[in-house]
């Protein structure tokens, strides 16, 4: 007989051996030996042992383990595609009156919690349910030409205490394989304020790029004031260069040094956020694609990274033998930091403002998921034609 089988089988005899006589008792405790093959006396320790109580859990009760609470949590997560604790913070704050218009009012209890939880405890309740991707892609950067050397590298020179430095990068949609022709993505992210805009071109001429940064500078809520890339030909090249250099007012057109992404990092780190997290790593290779996908960037995906998509930005960091010391900012949307820059015109902002009252996160969400399965109906044509070939 097994620990498990003896340790249930003392259960069963222990209420019986308590109430019992002593003619009895002494009946039961032989039995009980003949069967576990226990000494007589360390049989009747473990009868007369006393039950042990169930430990009172220390602290205060749990207030945020509602299944009320825990709903409007999850879906508010997974609609802002599973953002960390301390980005989730605001945005709860930001899109819970859209969700109370979209999914019904929440009782004032649940409300106050929500508001007030804290982004460890954020973290703690998702937990069970993060989910994690690891999929990775391929570089697709080729060197540009020998124009590089008339352009500049940037060394952090620029004021980035106000809007305008932006930084660009490209996102090849070749699935497995960067031969023949596919789509891509243009990714603008501007320094201060993280406003980020994406256009989708069929492969990257440098013509195509340059019509698609000028196109991505007409909606943006400011001026560019300086234009930093990586050394691929689809940047390096006389129209983009002279489109930054031969106007009224130039801007200052830099380059990052060869083989270092973290020159680019405020880009490459929207590469996943605005791009891969939207599209994957499938391979686009219909042209019509471009179109769904501009439709897309230009419009719902842009109101919902700008306007309800808070990001941290680094305030400080220290050494500290081999470690780093970071500390952060509160999270804030592209469009929060924009309000709060003296450098954008109130027209701008009064303009911003009207828009961001007529926007709802949920709605947001919805249109880009009908668009998307558009889209990802010319991947499954495409992938199963290569099957067929």
């Amino acid at each position: 007989m097994g620990y498990q089988e003896k340790k249930s089988y003392l259960q069963a005899i222990l209420l019986r051996y308590v109430n019992a006589d002593r003619s009895k008792k002494s009946a039961i405790l032989n039995e009980f030996c003949a069967v576990c093959g226990y000494n007589r006396k360390y049989a009747i320790q473990l009868l007369k042992k006393k039950p042990v109580k169930e430990k009172k859990r220390a602290g205060l009760k749990p207030v945020y383990d509602k299944p009320a609470l825990l709903e409007p949590l999850k879906q508010i997560w997974f609609t802002a595609d599973q953002p960390c604790g301390k980005r989730l913070k605001p945005i709860i704050k930001l899109w819970l009156p859209s969700y109370e218009s979209t999914y019904g009012s929440l009782a004032p209890e649940i409300r106050h919690r929500l508001l007030s939880i804290s982004p460890a405890t954020i973290d703690r309740l998702l937990k069970p349910i993060r989910a994690t991707n690891k999929l990775k892609g391929r570089c697709a950067t080729k060197p540009g030409s020998l124009l590089k050397s008339h352009i500049q590298i940037q060394f952090s020179h620029w004021d980035i205490t106000r809007p305008g430095y932006v930084e660009a990068d490209t996102v090849a949609h070749c699935g497995d394989s960067v031969a023949g022709r596919f789509a891509w993505s243009l990714t603008v992210t501007d320094i201060f304020t993280g406003w980020t805009e994406n256009r989708a071109m069929w492969n990257k001429e440098g013509g195509l790029v340059y019509e698609r940064i000028s196109d991505i500078e007409k909606v943006l809520p400011f001026e560019v004031l300086g234009f930093d890339c990586d050394n691929g030909g689809e940047f390096i090249n006389h129209a983009l260069h002279d489109y930054f250099t031969k106007r009224e007012k130039p801007v200052q057109f830099t380059r990052s040094r060869p083989y270092k992404k973290n020159d680019n990092a405020h880009v490459e780190q929207k590469n996943w956020t605005h791009v891969r997290n939207l599209f994957g790593y499938d391979r686009l290779d219909k042209k019509k694609t471009v179109v769904l996908m501009n439709d897309l960037y230009r419009n719902e995906w842009s109101l919902l990274q700008n306007h309800f998509m808070p990001s941290m930005k680094l305030k400080s960091k220290e050494r500290i033998g081999a470690k780093y010391k970071k500390q952060y900012e509160p999270a804030k949307t592209p469009y929060e930091r924009v309000l709060e820059s003296d450098s954008v015109a109130d027209t701008t902002k009064e303009k911003l403002q009207a828009i961001h009252a007529t926007l709802n996160p949920f709605t947001l969400k919805k249109i880009i998921e009908t668009k998307l399965v558009e889209i990802f109906k010319h991947i499954k044509v495409s992938s199963n034609v290569r099957q067929r070939l």
